[in-house]
């Protein structure tokens, strides 16, 4: 856990312009930064950096976010990982509330690990160049120098101790901390890897945090890994993925295959977009970190059943994660090949053709669940039902789940209320909460841009006050929980301040849609006209809400007597006027 006051120091630290500068070439214009969107292909920038707020924003696709959101979207960094990258960039240290001291000790063990693994991977690169056998099998593989430098392969020799000329102190205990050596029986030591091309794994930065070493000739096991280390976690990196972040971002897909020469051979074959998990099945970190970067994300597993399992784990993982408007599928390749194989007989266009024939995982879904199942009989369509409902229960994306109890009921023969009764769906219905009973309306333009008003300037709710009636309306309750925030906020915050402290909450959605929402004159508004456009519409809000209240009060003293808590509510609203609160 990252305290939240530290992620607004470091925001206050860090200069999105030079942030942003490390991966995307930006040029002035004006007060602000402009460029070609990194989150999309386009002809003409788009992309604008505003140094003032810290933020940036595309007008083409609508990409918003701060220094910290910008690592993640286009690297594809968890959260802390970004927040650790830039904590570097400014020479500061990351707090944590828990586990600290363990916590410090895994940050300082990655500090003194970096250093042996660049020295090794320098070295397996020089020994490929040397390796007559090894040249001759990534050439067999269909793999050019140019392919093979991209990637950084390497050569670890035969020899049992070949890393002993790269580091004098062979005994060193950071060296087996690196899974770089193996300290054996009577604390003999040699290396891990031996015979082998070797395939550098990197981090977001681009940094060497482990290898995969592919055998050449007979020998078991095939591919090996580099063990856990405080540099490296399988479930949480994906090989080939800086080497495919670019085109990723540009053909806003990706496909994940099984082992490292897959993507090799693909990027060769002109496929740049895929990526290898590391000798482990698909990880919710995985699938988080696909799903910022990508629109699509395809899972091609061999056909074998081996294929077949690791495509269910990979179901199952992807289903809590799953959001509207993003795509996951499964390709199944034919008996015999993988996508190593297939590129290299069959070429890029076949391979590609493939993938648009991808099976959308809502049909994956249910044809898993109708799988030795006899949808003829009604026990059949009850054990269908049984299983749909444990895989709707992981479902949060709206839409989808939606569709998806349409087509089960389609499936089952039943009709889709019935379908929604079983899964535990609620029909829509008011509460006994007199605010809830309020009709719902469309999302409000009023509260969107008095959203907007504050973001860009937040100052104006020290000096106008914010909206304090109860409401119901998710835009409404967003406005109310930025405006409190930003009240109650021991320093002034910017705009990258509020939308890095909403992130992952209920709020972020409204967030993005007001920055994104074209109020003429808003951006650019003199900071008086601002506060007389929110003071207005602060006042217009509060008189809304108190009078939609009062009413939905008033209705239900029609048909049922109030409660004491509602009748005090009422008293106290009918004997005010609705105005904004002064703070």
């Amino acid at each position: 856990m990252i305290p939240r006051d530290f992620i607004q120091t470091l925001l206050g630290r860090v200069d999105i312009v030079d942030t942003i500068e490390r991966y995307v070439p930006l040029k002035k214009t004006g007060a602000n930064f402009v460029a070609r969107c990194p989150f999309h292909s386009e002809k003409s920038p788009s992309f604008s950096v505003n140094p003032a707020k810290q933020f940036y924003y595309c007008f083409g696709c609508g990409a918003t976010g701060s220094a910290l959101g910008f690592i993640m979207e286009y690297t594809g960094a968890s959260f802390v990982d970004a927040v650790e990258e830039l904590a570097q960039q400014v020479g500061l240290e990351v707090p944590h509330e828990q586990n600290s001291p363990a916590i410090a000790a895994r940050v300082e063990a990655q500090g003194e690990l970096a250093g042996p693994m660049r020295q090794a991977t320098d070295y397996y690169r020089a020994q490929l160049k040397g390796s007559e056998t090894a040249i001759a099998y990534l050439k067999q593989r269909g793999l050019t120098g140019a392919i093979a430098a991209r990637f950084g392969l390497g050569y670890a020799p035969e020899a049992w101790r070949n890393l002993s000329a790269v580091f004098p102190d062979y005994d060193a205990p950071r060296l087996v901390e690196a899974g770089l050596v193996i300290q054996g029986e009577e604390g003999k030591r040699y290396d891990r890897f031996r015979g082998r091309v070797m395939f550098p794994i990197l981090d977001s930065r681009g940094e060497v945090i482990g290898f995969g070493g592919r055998v050449i000739g007979p020998g078991e096991p095939k591919y090996l890994n580099s063990p856990e280390t405080p540099l490296f976690e399988k479930g949480r990196e994906l090989y080939g993925l800086t080497q495919a972040r670019r085109a990723i971002r540009d053909g806003q897909r990706v496909v994940v295959v099984e082992g490292y020469m897959d993507v090799v051979a693909l990027a060769q074959a002109g496929v740049e977009y895929a990526v290898a998990t590391l000798g482990t099945a698909t990880t919710a970190v995985h699938v988080q970190k696909l799903l910022r970067m990508a629109d699509s994300v395809i899972f091609s597993f061999d056909g074998d059943k081996a294929g077949r399992n690791a495509a269910h784990r990979a179901l199952d993982i992807a289903l809590p994660h799953l959001v509207d408007g993003k795509q996951v599928s499964f390709l199944f390749l034919p008996e015999g090949e993988d996508p190593d194989s297939y590129v290299r007989t069959q070429g890029k266009e076949a391979f590609e053709q493939l993938l648009s024939q991808a099976t959308p995982l809502s049909e994956y879904l249910l044809e898993s669940l109708t799988v030795g199942v006899d949808m003829t009989r009604a026990e059949g369509r009850a054990q269908f039902l049984k299983g749909a409902k444990a895989a709707l229960d992981q479902i949060s994306a709206p839409a989808l789940s939606l569709l998806l109890r349409t087509r089960i009921g389609a499936l089952a023969r039943v009709e889709r209320q019935d379908v929604d009764s079983l899964m535990g769906v609620a029909p829509t219905q008011a509460t006994r909460n007199p605010v809830a009973r309020a009709p719902r309306a469309a999302p409000s333009s009023l509260s969107a841009r008095l959203m907007a008003c504050v973001l860009h300037e937040p100052s104006l709710v020290a000096n106008h006050g914010f909206p304090h009636y109860p409401t119901v309306m998710p835009d409404e309750r967003a406005l109310q929980a930025v405006t409190a925030y930003i009240h109650h906020a021991e320093t002034p915050v910017n705009l990258a301040a509020i939308v890095e402290h909403f992130r992952g909450q209920p709020e972020e959605n409204f967030i993005q849609e007001a920055l994104r929402r074209e109020f003429p004159g808003i951006e650019s508004s003199p900071t008086e006209q601002l506060a007389t456009l929110y003071a207005e519409g602060l006042q217009r809000l509060n008189a809304l809400t108190h009078d939609r209240t009062v009413d939905a009060l008033l209705a239900d003293a029609r048909s049922r007597p109030l409660t004491d808590e509602e009748m005090q509510l009422l008293q106290q609203l009918t004997s005010s006027r609705a105005g904004p609160r002064k703070v």
